[in-house]
């Protein structure tokens, strides 16, 4: 079903199309002047736009400059009386889909147009949102590990992913969990539609809304053009809410609005949407204690853990450190172009001993920095917990207390020895917390602001 705006001034036209229109299941608006489709176009979305060219005042073609203007991923269709070629130029030049002559058949060719219509939006908002999401894609392939509670997750993901139920996954921070979101998803039967993901804790309520709703022009200060929300571009499809545990709960209503009646209603907007959208949402935190503590929606929580997914921690399968760490390695030499063919047994067995508090995506990092350092065929790799002691050890004196410091005569990168004490650091907060940032910020005497600021700087 798409939303059809109709505009002609012969009402009877208007009729004959709205009936048409009905009855091939879409939802029809009609208006019979261009003035009022402009006012209708700032106030709401439409997929489709059906207008006469030739009408007083505001004619057609200021209608399709409007619509291009204010709502640019709608298509227009004009449709006119009059056989007029300078016309049709001007038209297919100002951007409209198709240009039609009133005839005898002037219904079927309309439906045929916006059935090409809705088929080209429908495939630039899959290239939407699969440019958007071009990273790392989708199967059970990109899950690398070879242990017991991996083969076990990825057998209960190839299970769920079936069933049209909501899922939500619970693990640490840098254990993977989009990773398996998309595994889902490409297992699924809704594996060819957008698998569409956001992080819910990068934005601001006011910012999460219209990015996942969509907004019309008009709505708020600096809103000059109708935006299609999240909700919409992965009609069909997917949808990740990443850190759904940070959603303010004036938020939580509005999205359990949305899963309990599937219809979503742009800011500022008159209509509702339609939508046919999987959920999956993520948190590396306790939902069950947020419920308790007030801060998450019980019935909200009920609703998006019909089928729970925990994934293991990294230092709960250290089995698979040394296949995680051999994969790293292969992807970094191969971008970096060095001959490094293996990694040290010394190094192996200080991976797998190390807790990894930031997961798989710190080991990533860790494997990643130490392929840029190497000069030989065989990799020597630091842990992060051996860096900042081997550090301190050398800048401690007899008692054990902080020295003065001193430039070694070489010189030092003072950036980035700053930037690894910091992430050591943070690290070790976020180990010491459980992986709970608040938590974390706090043992630091950081703002919350402030960690997830370095958080995101180190890509932790």
């Amino acid at each position: 079903m798409a939303s059809i705006l109709v505009c002609d001034d012969m009402r009877a036209i208007c009729g004959m199309l709205e009936i048409a229109l009905r009855k091939e299941g879409h939802k029809v608006e009609t208006v019979n002047s261009g003035a009022e489709a402009k006012r209708k176009l700032d106030a709401a979305i439409f997929d489709v736009v059906v207008t006469d060219i030739k009408m007083p005042n505001a004619d057609g073609i200021e209608v399709l400059r409007h619509a291009r203007r204010v709502s640019p991923d709608s298509a227009v269709i004009l449709i006119t009386a009059v056989e007029d070629y300078e016309a049709a130029v001007q038209a297919v030049k100002a951007g409209a889909f198709d240009y039609i002559h009133k005839g005898p058949h002037l219904m079927d060719e309309v439906t045929v147009s916006i059935s090409q219509a809705l088929d080209t939006i429908a495939l630039r908002r899959q290239n939407f949102a699969f440019k958007r999401d071009a990273g790392v894609r989708n199967s059970l392939d990109n899950i690398v590990g070879a242990s017991a509670s991996m083969a076990k997750l990825k057998e209960t993901l190839r299970t769920v992913s079936s069933t049209a139920s909501t899922v939500v996954i619970f693990g640490e921070s840098g254990t993977g969990k989009e990773l398996a979101a998309r595994a889902v998803h490409s297992c699924s039967p809704r594996a060819a539609e957008p698998f569409v993901s956001i992080n819910c804790g990068a934005f601001p309520e006011t910012l999460l809304e219209s990015e996942l709703f969509g907004y019309v022009k008009g709505a708020f200060t600096g809103a000059s053009q109708n935006k299609r929300g999240l909700f919409e571009v992965a009609n069909g499809g997917t949808l990740f809410l990443d850190e759904i545990s940070e959603m303010s709960l004036a938020m939580q209503v509005k999205l359990l609005r949305v899963l309990q009646e599937r219809l979503v209603r742009p800011i500022g907007g008159a209509g509702e949407i339609p939508i046919d959208v999987r959920l999956i949402a993520a948190t590396n935190r306790d939902l069950e204690h947020l419920v308790s503590e007030g801060n998450f929606r019980e019935d909200l929580y009920y609703r998006i853990s019909v089928i729970p997914i925990r994934v293991p921690p990294l230092r709960d399968r250290r089995d698979d450190i040394p296949v995680l760490a051999n994969h790293f390695l292969k992807k970094y030499v191969a971008a970096a172009g060095k001959s490094i063919t293996r990694i040290s047994d010394r190094s192996l067995e200080q991976l797998q001993q190390y807790d990894w508090p930031g997961n798989v995506r710190q080991l990533e990092n860790t494997i990643e920095r130490a392929v840029a350092l190497e000069g030989g065929s065989e990799l020597r790799v630091e842990t992060p917990q051996e860096r900042p002691r081997a550090r301190a050890a050398a800048a401690a004196g007899a008692d054990g207390m902080p020295r003065s410091w001193s430039v070694p005569s070489e010189g030092v990168d003072m950036e980035s020895y700053i930037a690894e004490m910091e992430r050591s650091l943070i690290t070790s907060a976020l180990q010491q917390s459980n992986g709970v940032q608040t938590k974390a910020a706090e043992l630091l005497k950081l703002s919350y602001r402030s960690f997830r600021h370095l958080v995101k700087k180190y890509d932790i």
